[in-house]
């Protein structure tokens, strides 16, 4: 009977789970590399956007680069780039910084931007790419998720 009780006993011992890291927890919508960038061609072959292109990197445990490009296929009266930097808190992404730019008269418009960002989460650029002349053709972006630690 002491030998059947035993034999109970040890086979509810608890079994200890190893602890779950914010690492651990990388998805499709995130890298493990420190950088990463999305380009996205106007849906239709369009008569003025080309495409769009961001592009997010680490540079320090508290600092990220981001960039955004939107080319147009000839010179445009307005051409437009949004940017958005992404935080990721509770597992869902929400702006945490954003910029509008325009420039007139032109075929492309650039920008990069060196944003200091508390560190320990991940952080991902959307972008908002537009071309008007006469009408507007627009795309968007998005990178992956890159850790900030």
């Amino acid at each position: 009977m002491a030998a059947g009780i035993l034999a109970f006993v040890m086979s509810v011992a608890p079994v200890m789970a190893e602890p779950v890291s914010i690492l651990d927890e990388v998805t499709a919508t995130e890298t493990d590399a420190d950088y990463a960038e999305d380009t996205s061609y106007s849906i239709l072959k369009g008569n003025h956007l080309n495409f769009g292109t961001t592009k997010i990197a680490k540079l320090s445990s508290s600092k990220v680069s981001i960039y955004g490009l939107t080319q147009g296929h000839h010179v445009c009266d307005t051409v437009y780039l949004n940017l958005y930097l992404e935080r990721k808190i509770d597992g869902s992404y929400a702006t945490y910084k954003s910029w509008r730019f325009t420039a007139n008269n032109a075929t492309s418009l650039d920008k990069a931007i060196e944003v200091i960002v508390p560190s320990g989460t991940y952080y991902r650029v959307r972008g908002y790419h537009a071309c008007q002349d006469g009408s507007k053709e627009s795309t968007s972006t998005l990178t992956q998720g890159v850790m900030i630690k």
